[in-house]
């Protein structure tokens, strides 16, 4: 995942704009994370209606009181604004944990070929190693919990995603539904084969 930023600089938005320029600072920042790629453009109606679904789901997945593994994950804006105003007017609102690309980087436009990004705004989730998990629309950050089930299985080891540590009262509940769920589909649920 480092390697598609390797060379490259990364800055954090925040009110000092700090520049990730060494590759030890982006290594670091991006190593062993997921990285939602967020392709948009602060003149697009559909980017400034989707952007608060968008910070709240991120807030949501950044924060230890919903997610058990909130520091993996990282938001690297890629504008597709026609200006540098645009793209400054567009993060002025956005949290202080996204990262963009400088607006002269070509790599911006690069992007936007290699991961087929027909339509804005469009969210692109990258593994640690770099490979797609999904290209994602606007409907699917409805439900951050959705998504933050397919951060923590991202992080689980193998012999974790059995009977991983709940994160709510009501989860246990709600995987025997699934459960149960399944096994009244024909399939079959792993150390549950004597209760039905």
């Amino acid at each position: 995942m480092v390697s598609l930023f390797s060379g490259r600089v990364l800055i954090r938005n925040n009110s000092d704009q700090d520049e990730l320029d060494t590759e030890a600072e982006v290594t670091r920042r991006l190593q062993n994370r997921l990285v939602l790629l967020f392709f948009g453009a602060g003149d697009c109606p559909r980017c400034r209606a989707f952007v608060p679904v968008l910070k709240d789901f991120f807030v949501r997945l950044t924060d230890e009181f919903y997610v058990l593994r909130a520091a993996q994950v990282v938001l690297v804006y890629v504008s597709q604004d026609a200006t540098e105003e645009q793209q400054d007017l567009f993060l002025k609102d956005m949290p202080d944990k996204w990262l963009f690309l400088p607006f002269e980087d070509d790599l911006r436009r690069d992007l936007g070929r290699q991961f087929s990004v027909e339509r804005l705004p469009a969210v692109v989730v990258l593994k640690p190693c770099g490979d797609v998990i999904r290209r994602l629309g606007t409907a699917c950050f409805a439900n951050w919990q959705e998504a933050a089930d397919v951060l923590d299985r991202s992080f689980l080891q193998p012999e974790d995603l059995e009977d991983p540590e709940p994160r709510s009262l009501t989860e246990p509940l709600r995987r025997r539904k699934y459960r149960k769920d399944k096994a009244a589909r024909g399939g079959r649920v792993p150390g549950e084969e004597g209760l039905f």
